[in-house]
């Protein structure tokens, strides 16, 4: 079996990689900009503000890219 630098198998490293990371992100909750970035200067609250929305815009881009990619293979 291979195995990785800690000396973990693939399927254990992938559990580890899959569901800590969905753990901690469980625990963290969905992006949001009510309150999200506190203790900092306006400028960052901002840019937090703008890349979050980047994020967003980017999401929407690939549904959509998605979307016209199967419509077009229906056709």
């Amino acid at each position: 079996m291979t195995k990785d630098a800690e000396g973990r198998g693939r399927f254990r490293q992938w559990i580890h990689e899959t569901f800590d990371d969905m753990w901690f992100r469980s625990m963290i909750g969905p992006a949001q900009t009510k309150n999200a970035v506190q203790g900092c200067d306006e400028g960052a609250r901002e840019q937090w503000k703008r890349d979050l929305e980047n994020r967003k815009r980017y999401t929407r881009e690939q549904r959509e890219r998605k979307r016209l990619a199967r419509a077009a293979a229906k056709r």
